[in-house]
């Protein structure tokens, strides 16, 4: 078992900043990979960006060149640093991990981005 906990969103104007964190625990020995989905209204679950246990990252296209996601291993927390927001990323942000057998969720965070 993985559990998975967010912190970080919030409300922000166009062009600002946020940090979100997810700290994981339990069998994080078993982890492949560790990143950020997003659900904005009325849109299907996107791919932000993820990390391997190795440090490769892939991003979505829509965040590339403005989000960057990386990874503090002392403390089982990877976070995503957002710079540029601009409304259309407005979402339910979820960590995830995924495991050889299972996919993993956190409870999500809410980004509000106002024009």
């Amino acid at each position: 078992q993985v559990q998975l906990v967010e912190s970080g969103g919030g409300l922000v104007q166009a062009g600002g900043s946020l940090r979100l964190s997810c700290a994981a625990s339990g069998s994080i020995i078993s982890i492949n990979y560790m990143g950020w989905y997003r659900q904005g209204p009325g849109k299907q679950r996107e791919l932000v960006a993820h990390i391997t246990s190795g440090g490769s990252t892939n991003y979505g296209d829509s965040v590339k060149g403005r989000f960057t996601i990386f990874r503090e291993n002392a403390k089982n927390t990877v976070y995503l640093q957002m710079n540029s927001l601009i409304p259309e990323d407005t979402a339910v942000y979820y960590c995830h991990a995924r495991t050889p057998r299972y996919d993993y969720w956190g409870q999500g965070t809410q980004v509000t981005v106002s024009s």
